[in-house]
């Protein structure tokens, strides 16, 4: 009997070893993408389906939709893309739950932490600090619209695409258009009493042709 329990032990050591081995390969594996070469149709689609889990504080879903997001277009690895997939929502509700400029910034560490992940992957070098800071920009210019201009949305938008992607701002200027008029919607609609399925079909397809804008605007 105490023979077998040894054996199991051994059995169990190795497997839990193995199990560690593929973990840290998988975290650390180098490997490098074109982060240009999207599918725009199915990004469009998990950003659709990714605001709508946000609005609906529902952080599981979230999460599942961006390590689907973070699989399919940039090839993480199960853990590693776990891991992504973590800095990214963990950012998206620090910032909601936020107050204040000061709130806000808190979720900037980790967008930090995912842009340097998709640095690091990335074929296309980009300055990881001006990308978490754009997007937590953008993030701020949509909270806090009352305080801005029309168009500033828009621009931010673009901005932040410009510096992940590599391109002139001005180039994404329609994407940033759709992808302001996709936000609108969502939000005129919740403030008139919540967002219909029919809302959600229109944001989907202005966020179709956001996509598709910016796929087109990298690969001239």
């Amino acid at each position: 009997m105490k023979r077998r329990l040894i054996q199991i032990a051994a059995i169990l050591v190795v497997l839990v070893a193995a199990f560690g081995v593929w973990v840290a390969i998988d975290l650390n594996r180098p490997y490098k993408v074109d982060i240009r070469a999207f599918d725009p149709d199915e990004v469009a689609r998990l950003d659709t389906a990714m605001w709508r889990s946000y609005y609906n504080r529902d952080r599981v879903k979230l999460f599942s939709q961006l390590s689907d997001l973070l699989e399919g277009q940039f090839h993480f690895p199960l853990w590693r893309r776990q891991r992504v997939a973590w800095y990214a929502a963990k950012a998206a509700f620090v910032f909601k739950d936020g107050k204040n400029r000061e709130d806000y910034e808190k979720a900037l560490p980790d967008l930090k932490r995912f842009y340097g992940e998709i640095h690091d992957v990335s074929a296309v070098d980009f300055n990881v600090d001006d990308a978490a800071r754009l997007e937590l920009e953008w993030w701020i210019v949509h909270r806090q619209r009352e305080k801005h201009a029309a168009g500033d949305l828009s621009k931010a938008l673009a901005d932040s695409a410009a510096v992940v992607y590599g391109v002139p701002s001005a180039t994404l200027k329609e994407y940033g258009d759709l992808r302001a008029a996709a936000v609108e919607i969502r939000d005129n609609t919740q403030a008139a009493g919540g967002v219909t399925d029919a809302d959600w079909q229109h944001i989907d397809e202005l966020l179709h042709r956001s996509w598709a804008s910016l796929y087109k605007a990298v690969h001239k």
